[in-house]
């Protein structure tokens, strides 16, 4: 069993930043990759960044040069940097984590609105 425990989502106005963590624990022997999706109201869910245990990484064209991500290998931990925030970032943000299978956190909201 393997839990994802998010957070750092909230309201910010455009051009503002913030951090989402996520945090994994329970009975796995080691996390290959993490990563971040999200889903806005009435839209499909969409790859936001992906990153590797060796900590390559991917990046959809629409966050690129604006979010970051990151893990910690050692807290089983991955990061999303969000920096110049859009109202059209606004949505759920759901991080996974794949250990063989893929596990899903429950999701963190992140409006960006003035």
């Amino acid at each position: 069993q393997v839990q994802l425990v998010e957070s750092g989502g909230g309201l910010v106005q455009p051009g503002g930043s913030l951090r989402l963590s996520c945090a994994a624990s329970g009975s796995f022997y080691s996390i290959y990759a993490m990563g971040w999706y999200r889903q806005a109201p009435g839209k499909q869910r969409e790859m936001v960044a992906h990153i590797r245990r060796s900590g390559s990484t991917n990046y959809a064209d629409f966050v690129k040069g604006r979010f970051t991500i990151s893990r910690d290998n050692a807290k089983n931990t991955v990061y999303l940097q969000m920096n110049s925030l859009k109202p059209e970032d606004t949505a759920v943000y759901y991080c996974y984590v794949n250990i063989g299978p893929d596990y899903w956190g429950q999701g963190t909201q992140v409006t960006v609105s003035s």
